[in-house]
């Protein structure tokens, strides 16, 4: 269906030509799934965007190969010939849902744009099938909500939107550029599992791009791995996962988390209590119970993994216990003081004991600041240094979390995602904390670059004899860094258990759920089994 040969992409810049792409072959056929994997910055994207014309020139420039789909070279059409290809022949879903739908358009509108554009249907007509495919893709109700608009779905279901827009004009290929990213695993699950099916029903060919191998290991027919823009292995799923040939490829492999932090029971006080927590938020007439009524301790110098869904109130518990949402009721004891009950200078005070590490470095950062000047604010702000001893602490700090001290005057979009996280990390730390919260810290993080977070934070939480809140979606990122886990779901405790118990043993239908929905489970056991 699909040939892509000696395929060459280079992007000018001021600081010289970038060769993204270099010489990379592959093929799809009908009713295969081929999955290109690699890190980000590896040419993954930039060469299944190039197929559709979706480079920018400039800077962009295709300098080489052919990409032969039924016999035509897509590369050497025009944009007029290619928009009677895109969205009809060959359709693409795209990584972030909520920043490709259009905000201003119902849902309807934006499915129906393409089979009236591509196919001349009438408005009825157009109306009735995009009906039929959002019933299709697993959106509930899909005859009244094909009004709402893209803010009024969740995640998940925005990316079902995505893929049924994608197939609505029946496309021989669709390309899916991590479309399950920073998604729930059950979601992801589900939409993994939805992308199957679809290509079983339809006899379609899938090209599918990630950067996470347990992701595609339950779906691909055929890999490609790629590296600095090149292709370094290519192998069917067995080839890949059970005799991988290429150091880059074991290294993928290998970065996949497997361990399961083995717990001894407390010894120690609880340094957080917390007692009947609710937090709920006025939504229309009745209020939205984010969380409703959770108990839990957390004790002194332990890792504790909070889980559950999108939805399920853990990012608001976090944020409760540090008082940065209101909270309606319950108590939050810290270190034997009730935080919930401290007035805004009491509350100041305390601040330098607890710190947030966010989700996204890149909203959380001031870009205004340098890295020397994010570092240094909390400590001046607290009166841990003073102008003349504050450069010390910085740069220390940079040591710390792996920064060059070479980077302290250069601002955060200079820097990848895994350095920004590390300036975050390193904020937080600045204060010499004894709790932080950290909320979904690696979950778009390339799997090495996550298992490099993963690693720093262990180290850095021995040193500095951290307790810490670890908030995340994905179980075998808790599994590896938690001593005892808590799962949460719609706002309530379900289940608390060490981490082994958890895995080995869970209690409750929801646990088994989110255990069985982790991507790749056939290549975790197997290699938790060699291991």
């Amino acid at each position: 269906m699909l040939k892509v040969q000696n395929l060459s992409i280079s992007f000018v810049t001021r600081i010289g030509v970038n060769k993204a792409v270099d010489n990379v072959s592959f093929s799809v056929e009908p009713g295969k799934i081929t999955a290109i994997i690699g890190e980000s910055g590896s040419g993954k994207s930039v060469a299944c965007c190039s197929l559709l014309g979706l480079i920018p020139s400039p800077p962009g420039i295709i300098e080489n190969g052919r990409a032969l789909f039924d016999g035509i070279d897509l590369l050497k059409l025009s944009e007029a010939q290619l928009q009677k290809i895109r969205g009809s022949d060959i359709a693409m879903v795209f990584q972030d849902p909520m920043t490709c739908l259009n905000p201003y358009m119902t849902i309807g509108d934006q499915l129906t744009e393409s089979l009236r554009y591509h196919q001349k249907a009438r408005r009825k007509e157009a109306r009735q099938r995009a009906v039929e495919l959002l019933q299709e893709v697993g959106i509930r109700e899909p005859a009244s909500t094909i009004d709402d608009y893209p803010h009024q779905f969740s995640g998940g279901m925005r990316q079902r939107v995505m893929i049924a827009m994608a197939l609505i004009n029946e496309p021989k290929l669709l390309i899916a550029d991590e479309p399950t990213t920073a998604l729930d695993v059950t979601i992801q699950s589900q939409i993994l599992q939805l992308l199957a099916d679809i290509q079983k029903q339809r006899n379609i060919g899938i090209l599918f791009i990630s950067h996470d191998l347990a992701v595609i290991a339950d779906i691909a027919d055929q890999i490609i791995v790629m590296q600095e823009g090149k292709v370094v292995e290519t192998g069917t799923r067995s080839d890949i996962f059970h005799n991988p040939q290429h150091l880059y490829t074991r290294k993928l492999l290998a970065a996949i988390p497997t361990d399961c932090k083995q717990a001894t029971l407390p010894k120690s006080e609880p340094l957080i209590e917390i007692r009947d927590l609710c937090t709920w938020f006025q939504r229309d007439k009745a209020p939205l119970k984010a969380v409703d009524g959770v108990s839990f301790d957390i004790y002194r110098g332990e890792v504790l993994g909070l889980v559950g869904e999108s939805g399920s109130g853990k990012s608001t518990i976090g944020r409760s216990i540090l008082r940065l949402v209101n909270v309606t009721r319950g108590q939050v004891i810290f270190d034997g003081l009730n935080i919930t009950a401290l007035g805004p200078r009491e509350l100041k005070k305390l601040r330098s004991r607890m710190q947030f590490i966010f989700q996204d470095p890149f909203a959380s950062l001031n870009p205004r600041m340098t890295v020397y000047e994010t570092l240094a604010e909390p400590l001046l702000l607290h009166g841990i240094e003073d102008r003349s001893t504050v450069s010390t602490s910085v740069l220390r700090l940079m040591d710390n979390v792996g920064l060059a001290r070479s980077f302290a005057r250069k601002y955060p979009h200079e820097f990848s995602g895994g350095q920004r996280q590390r300036i975050a990390i390193g904020r937080a730390l600045a204060t010499r904390p004894e709790f932080v919260v950290a909320d979904e810290p690696v979950s778009a993080l390339d799997v090495t670059i996550q298992a490099q977070i993963l690693t720093l934070m262990q180290e850095l939480g021995r040193e500095y004899g951290l307790t810490m809140l670890f908030i995340s979606h994905d179980l075998a990122v808790v599994r590896q860094l938690a001593d005892r886990i808590v799962v949460l779901q719609a706002g309530k405790v379900v289940e608390q258990a060490s981490s082994v118990n958890l895995f080995s043993q869970p209690q409750t239908t929801y646990t088994r759920q989110l255990l069985q929905s982790i991507p790749g489970r056939g290549l975790l056991k197997s290699k938790i089994a060699h291991d």
